[in-house]
């Protein structure tokens, strides 16, 4: 059975390892191989974003909900991830710099109890191609929020590169959950196990 601060002592286990991003990759896909396990501890989400499951220099921990038919702009991260999924599908497409712009070089979609392992220079964008949320443990080798270097997202028409938006990547969610009829679904909701508020945007 999966549980939450079990999982995080792990992980600040792993990444203390000789190879932190390989024991983290299999402490994820331990936990989402019984994905019902996951859910059932995190809850369900009114709306899409994250939830922290944990911070720390050298770890992050979220619990992570894409709104349905969700398309996110091409972004880095400047630091390794592993994302597991126990919910939904997830398409990554992946990009490597070419000049001044960005060009495809890959793709994998990831469906329940796949993870993958993504590296610290690595350049994606994700679609979550189904009608429902799909949701996802990430887990990052750094402090998420303060990366060791500025993060870059890239113009999503035109592949120009720009510094990274928050307030444009809250708009995107907010906007996600509106087309979802997420945020109304929220503004009802009572007695929720894990309110709203308690969920942000990256």
């Amino acid at each position: 059975m999966f549980k939450i601060d079990r999982f995080i002592e792990a992980c600040r286990a792993a990444v203390a390892a000789a190879d932190a991003e390989k024991a983290v990759e299999e402490l994820v896909a331990e936990a989402v191989s019984d994905p019902a396990s996951v859910a059932r501890a995190l809850h369900e989400p009114e709306r899409s974003g994250f939830a922290v499951l944990h911070r720390g220099p050298d770890l992050t921990v979220l619990d992570f909900a894409w709104a349905p038919w969700m398309t996110f702009k091409p972004h880095d991260h400047r630091m390794w991830s592993v994302v597991g999924i126990f919910s939904g599908r997830e398409d990554n497409l992946f990009w490597r710099r070419n000049a001044d712009t960005i060009v495809a070089a890959g793709a994998r979609s990831l469906g329940i109890r796949d993870v993958t392992r993504l590296g610290r220079d690595i350049i994606h964008s994700v679609v979550n191609p189904i009608g429902k949320m799909t949701r996802a443990i990430h887990v990052y080798g750094g402090d998420f929020f303060a990366p060791p270097r500025p993060r870059s997202e890239w113009d999503p028409e035109t592949l120009v590169e720009r510094p990274w938006d928050l307030d444009h990547t809250r708009r995107l969610f907010a906007e996600a959950d509106a087309r979802a009829g997420l945020t109304s679904r929220a503004s009802r909701a009572s007695g929720s196990r894990r309110p709203a508020s308690a969920r942000t945007t990256p």
